[in-house]
């Protein structure tokens, strides 16, 4: 049995999105206040008005009171929810039923994460402890996602030196809408040759086909449909959100490839379902997709329906992913150019969404379909790795439904 879904129940009125890096002279209240600030002034409201929130984060807090200690909230319900990399879309996505289901008429979700100076060398670790006999914790995440890459290539017929052109590209376009975002971690574009020659960090996959570590918090405050316009004249709709949890017996099962992640194939088809989408390359503007490895890119075009089985590869090289091109993804530069701290990159995802579909992205990466006429957008959140993940797919529109 599928969901009902909320289609066109709940809107997003204001969001708020600290710059990602390094901040070591800020804490995770620090950045916490800055999103949420920003949220709140958008909707013209104070935190007074909200009455509930989900908090997301991995390891930068325990409970609510990680954020009602920051905000001084008084005596106002704060969940704390975690989801792996998915963590920030599991806020949004608690918040949005929470508005749907009557029981408050303004939620908001705001995430965090603290890497930089959390004492670890990459991304905070969760690994519960055990026998040691599960074969868990063994590989890196660099190592785990780089065997989509000499799979893919099997699979359909490329070299491997054409593979990697086709990772180098990935990873040079979210680069290239990086450094035309000023809250992005890494804000220069990087040449083609630089990005193909860097260090090699597992198998083919060197320093540039990985996403950064990076602090940062980014927040949502959401009503229900018909209260949109009490806040802004240019709410953003909820159209789908679609979360799955697969069995995660992809590493035990002989018939699995690593040429595709089925849990994202499954919150794909729902989210389209509950959005009443049936040509996604046709008919979104624009897609923000968890890019944590360039291969992981790669796999996601054709399991979110964006190109045919083995043909992504020749869409990427063609440009259908570039700013300009038809269905540009990840517009705002991405993991690969904001780093990926993990309670709030969800979130992040669809701040830009909020942005372009608002039409308040710079124009020097405003998408042309939004000026042409489409006005869904995508956001997209793994968690996990190849064989055993978490997958969140949502969809939202500045338009409601005929």
């Amino acid at each position: 049995m599928s969901s009902h879904g909320i289609r066109d129940r709940v809107a997003i009125v204001g969001m708020g999105c600290t710059p990602f890096g390094e901040h070591w002279t800020r804490s995770a209240d620090d950045l916490l206040i800055d999103a949420v600030g920003e949220a709140v002034t958008s909707a013209g409201i104070t935190l007074d008005d909200i009455d509930a929130y989900w908090f997301g984060t991995q390891a930068s807090g325990v409970s609510g009171l990680t954020l009602s200690r920051a905000l001084h909230l008084p005596h106002k319900p704060v969940t704390r929810v975690e989801n792996m990399c998915a963590t920030g879309s599991e806020a949004l996505r608690n918040a949005c039923y929470a508005v749907a289901s009557g029981a408050y008429d303004m939620a908001m979700a705001v995430g965090v994460e603290k890497l930089k100076d959390s004492g670890m060398s990459g991304l905070s670790g969760t690994v519960i402890p055990g026998a040691g006999d599960d074969s868990r914790g063994e590989i890196t995440a660099p190592a785990n996602f780089s065997l989509l890459a000499p799979a893919y290539a099997a699979k359909y017929g490329l070299a491997q030196d054409e593979l990697k052109d086709v990772i180098t590209r990935i990873a040079w376009k979210n680069h290239v809408n990086g450094a035309r975002n000023p809250r992005a971690q890494f804000r220069k574009e990087v040449p083609p040759e630089r990005i193909r020659s860097a260090p090699i960090v597992a198998g083919m996959l060197g320093v540039f086909d990985c996403s950064g570590v990076s602090d940062g918090s980014a927040a949502a405050i959401v009503v229900r449909a018909e209260d949109a316009h009490k806040y802004t004249d240019r709410p953003v709709y909820v159209k789908a959100l679609s979360f799955v949890a697969g069995p995660a017996d992809g590493l035990l099962d002989p018939a699995y490839d690593f040429t595709t992640f089925p849990e994202v194939v499954a919150s794909a088809r729902e989210a389209y379902r509950q959005a009443g989408i049936t040509d996604p390359r046709a008919e979104l503007a624009l897609a923000e997709v968890h890019d944590c490895f360039t291969p992981t890119e790669l796999v996601l075009m054709e399991d979110l329906g964006f190109s045919e089985r083995g043909q992504a590869w020749q869409d990427v090289t063609s440009g259908v992913f570039d700013l300009d091109g038809p269905l540009p993804v990840n517009p705002d530069g991405g993991l690969k150019a904001f780093g990926h701290p993990i309670g709030a990159s969800g979130l992040r995802m669809m701040f830009e969404a909020w942005l372009q579909l608002r039409g308040e992205a710079p124009p020097e990466r405003t998408v042309r379909s939004v000026a042409e006429g489409r006005s869904l957008a995508l956001t997209h959140n793994l968690g996990g790795g190849p064989g055993e993940c978490v997958s969140f797919v949502s969809v939202v529109g500045s338009e409601l439904t005929d």
